[in-house]
C-alpha cells in the first residue's frame, strides 16, 4: 500500500489540498498534520469579529469532523513536524513518531515579524496569527486601557478598529508616512487615516519605534525615534510577516522569501509542493518574476493547484489575486496586483465612503480597491480576468459602463 501524501501545515493550503484531491479522485492514504490542537480554522475573523466577540470560536472551523472522517482524511492535531529526511520520505513528528510519505506538501505558513528592538519581547507585548495568539489578546485587552498598536498596516488597522470600539484607548504608530503604504495609493491611505481619527484612534506616522519600556517585566512606555513616549498597557505588533520555510530548507529546497514553486505548487524537489504564504510562485497577474502572495484567495487557488497535479490532471494557478480587509463599517476589497503602477483613477464620490481605485500600468488596467462597493469588486474581477481593455478616464466616468465593456470584449474574443 502506498505511504500517500502527507500535508504538512493545517492551514487554509494545507486543508484545502487534502480536500481538493480527495474531490480530483486521489484515493492514496492523506495524512494532516496541524501543529495547533484544534483543526483547521478561519483566520481573518481574528483581527475582526474575534476581537469584538461578533464571531465566536465555534464559528471558526472551515470543516466539522464529519468531513475528515468522511473523507478519510487523517489529522494530527498538536503535533509539529520537526524534520523530514528526503531519503527515508519520513516526516519527524514532535511526539517522537515518525511517518513516511511518497508525496509531500509543505503548507507551514508563516509567523509574525518580531519587533526588533530593546523590549520586544516583554509581557504584554503580542503580535496576532493563531487562535490562541487572538485568545491572549482578548484576555489582555479585557485589563488594558491604553493600547499602542505597532504597524499600520491591515492586521493593525483592523485591531485598532476593533479595540477602540471596546472603548480603548488607541495609538497607531507607523514608520511610514502613510497608512498601509505597500498596499494601496495615497488616496487611500487618507481616506482610511480619516476614518481611524474620526473614531478616536490617534495615529503617530512617519514614526518609528526604539524601544520598550516596562515596570517588574510588563510593559508600560513605548519610546518612540521621534524622542516622543507613548503610555502603554498592551502593545499588539503588526509589521508583518516572515515565511516559515525552515524545514524547505533542511529539504534543499529553492527559497528566496518563501519556498520557490511553479504555477502548480511543485517545488524543486519531486514530489514535494508547497502552497500558501510560505510559496512564492509566478503569477499571469504580476510583472514581477515570482510574487508571495498573503491571502484566503490564494492559499485555495495554490492548494487546488497541487491537488490537480496529485489527481493527475495538473491545472496551474492563474486566477486573478483579490484581498480584503474590514475596518469598523468599511469593507476594503482589492483586485489584482497593482504594485508598480504608474496612475490611478478615482471611480465614485470619496467624501461618501463609496468608491474605487483603479490602477494601470502602462496604459493596462492591473488592479482596482473598493471600498463599499461590493459589486464592483465582484466586476473588477472580472474585468481583469478578461483583460479588458479600459483607459484611466473610462474607469473614472461613472457614467460609462463597465458591465457593456466586459461584455463587449467577450463577444470580441475568438
Amino acid at each position: 500500500m502506498s505511504d500517500g501524501l502527507v500535508v504538512v501545515g493545517g492551514s487554509y493550503a494545507g486543508l484545502q489540498v487534502a480536500a481538493s484531491a480527495r474531490e480530483f479522485g486521489y484515493s492514496e492514504p492523506i495524512r494532516l498534520i496541524a501543529g495547533e490542537p484544534v483543526l483547521p480554522y478561519q483566520r481573518p475573523p481574528l483581527s475582526k469579529g474575534y476581537l469584538t466577540g461578533k464571531t465566536t470560536p465555534a464559528m471558526l472551523p472551515l470543516r466539522g469532523e464529519a468531513f475528515y472522517r468522511d473523507a478519510a482524511i487523517d489529522v494530527e492535531l498538536g503535533r509539529h513536524a520537526l524534520r523530514i529526511d528526503p531519503h527515508s520520505r519520513t516526516v519527524e513528528l514532535s511526539d517522537g513518531r515518525s511517518v513516511r510519505f511518497d508525496k509531500l506538501v509543505l503548507a507551514t505558513g508563516a509567523r509574525p515579524r518580531p519587533l526588533p528592538v530593546p523590549g520586544g519581547d516583554l509581557a504584554g507585548v503580542v503580535a496576532l496569527r493563531s487562535l490562541a495568539d487572538a485568545d491572549q489578546l482578548r484576555a489582555l485587552a479585557a485589563e488594558a486601557k491604553r493600547v499602542v498598536v505597532i504597524g499600520g498596516g491591515f492586521i493593525g488597522l483592523e485591531v485598532a478598529s476593533a479595540l477602540v470600539s471596546a472603548e480603548r484607548s488607541v495609538t497607531v504608530v507607523e514608520a511610514a508616512g502613510r497608512l498601509m503604504a505597500r498596499a494601496v495609493p495615497p488616496v487611500l491611505s487618507e481616506f482610511f487615516a480619516d476614518l481611524h481619527q474620526a473614531r478616536g484612534v490617534r495615529l503617530k506616522l512617519g514614526c518609528g519605534v526604539t524601544a520598550l519600556r516596562s515596570v517588574q517585566g510588563r510593559v508600560t512606555e513605548v519610546l518612540c525615534a521621534d524622542g516622543t513616549s507613548e503610555p502603554a498597557d498592551l502593545v499588539v505588533v503588526g509589521i508583518g510577516v516572515v515565511p516559515n520555510v525552515e524545514l524547505a530548507q533542511d529539504l534543499g529546497l529553492a527559497c528566496d522569501d518563501g519556498i520557490l514553486v511553479d504555477g502548480c505548487a511543485r517545488t524543486t524537489a519531486p514530489g514535494v509542493f508547497a502552497a500558501g504564504d510560505c510559496a512564492r510562485q509566478p503569477h499571469p497577474h504580476v510583472a514581477s518574476p515570482t510574487v508571495r502572495l498573503e491571502s484566503v484567495q490564494n492559499a485555495i487557488e495554490q492548494g487546488k493547484a497541487a491537488a490537480s497535479v496529485l489527481a493527475g490532471s495538473p491545472a496551474a494557478n492563474g486566477a486573478v489575486p483579490w484581498f480584503w480587509s474590514d475596518q469598523y463599517d468599511v469593507k476594503l476589497q482589492m483586485a489584482g496586483l497593482p504594485q508598480g503602477s504608474d496612475r490611478v483613477a478615482v471611480r465614485g464620490a470619496v467624501e461618501e465612503g463609496k468608491f474605487s481605485v483603479f490602477h494601470f500600468r502602462a496604459g493596462r488596467l492591473v488592479g482596482v480597491d473598493s471600498v463599499n462597493r461590493p459589486a464592483e469588486h465582484m466586476l473588477a474581477r472580472k474585468l481583469l480576468a478578461a483583460g479588458v481593455a479600459l483607459t484611466p478616464e473610462q474607469a473614472a466616468d461613472t457614467a460609462f459602463d463597465l458591465r457593456g465593456a466586459l461584455a463587449a470584449s467577450a463577444e470580441a474574443s475568438p
